[in-house]
């Protein structure tokens, strides 16, 4: 039994993360503070702290418990969100990230796992990325602050601290905010299929993603704390790489929803990225992590459960 801090485990990934190490008998510590996750996603038991993970008084909350490992899943995650109040993502996907590892250094807390994003690599990338040759040029506020938790952890890792960043690509899945229509891609689209049969596509159709269910997401968080590469700092792609298009993606939705869908191709988001797909051969060598579930399954069983809402 191993004791966890995550943060963010009132919203998506975070709960799932939170669910399936609780299920295997772990202790478990939460913050959040519910800007976009629920307390109806809270299915376990443990130590709830309401709060931002940037307020020094939050984190005074935790009484320097010394935890197994952290994982800060939280932040704001919405590119075209942190245009809107920049200093606010700051806070939540920067500020919290180097007081998190403040205070795994200060309670001797020897694993740090953080939720990046590929949002760090912009669009000046031609074909599948990887984490070597791929250039690091963010189109949005939201992507400066992961790239700047990455150099915090690459730095706190000096410490002894086993500090890993982890690129996720767009993840989906059951228990997704469906109420948020500024993240989440599957999520937004889904939305709109099924409360208004009509979803409105900012950009065009030929923009792609690469798509990773959340319990691959999940297995991927939890083998990089497990892991034991002989870098103390190590960043990965989370990813399939496969690229998938706004219009391949709404007729694999259109399979499985039973009624008609339009569809309707307008204007843009601020700092979007055209599109993106990520190799992940990297984590496959060092930690033995694949994506396990197609697109094609994930989608159903989310049309599933987002038609029982």
């Amino acid at each position: 039994m191993s004791d966890y801090l995550i943060t963010g485990a009132a919203g998506f990934i975070g709960s799932h993360l939170a669910k399936k190490l609780a299920d295997e008998g772990n202790r478990i510590t939460v913050i959040d503070n519910l800007s976009t996750g629920n307390m109806a996603n809270i299915l376990w038991k443990g130590e709830f702290i309401e709060g931002d993970d940037f307020n020094p008084k939050v984190i005074q909350k935790l009484n320097n418990k010394k935890f197994d490992a952290i994982f800060h899943i939280a932040g704001q995650s919405s590119g075209e969100i942190s245009f809107e109040n920049p200093i606010y993502d700051l806070n939540c996907n920067a500020a919290s990230t180097l007081i998190l590892l403040d205070y795994a250094k200060r309670t001797g807390c020897k694993r740090f796992v953080y939720a990046s994003s590929m949002s760090v690599y912009g669009d000046e990338n031609k074909g599948s990325v990887n984490e070597v040759n791929g250039v690091l040029k963010p189109k949005s506020f939201y992507a400066v602050g992961k790239i700047a938790s990455e150099h915090y952890m690459r730095i706190y890792s000096q410490y002894g601290i086993r500090s890993t960043a982890l690129r996720f690509n767009n993840t989906y899945g059951s228990g997704q905010n469906m109420e948020n229509l500024k993240q989440g891609m599957v999520s937004i689209f889904l939305a709109q299929a099924v409360k208004k049969h009509h979803i409105i596509v900012k950009g065009d159709k030929n923009r792609f993603r690469d798509f990773v269910h959340v319990d691959d997401t999940v297995r991927a968080i939890i083998m990089a704390a497990n892991g034991n590469e002989p870098e103390l700092y190590n960043f990965y792609n989370v990813a399939t790489n496969k690229k998938t298009t706004c219009e391949e993606l709404i007729g694999v939705m259109k399979k499985y929803l039973p009624f008609e869908i339009s569809v309707e191709y307008t204007g843009n988001t601020p700092g979007d990225q055209y599109g993106i797909y990520c190799d992940y051969s990297k984590i496959e060598n060092a930690l033995g992590w694949k994506p396990e579930i197609s697109l094609d399954m994930g989608i159903k069983e989310m049309c599933e459960w987002a038609l029982k809402l």
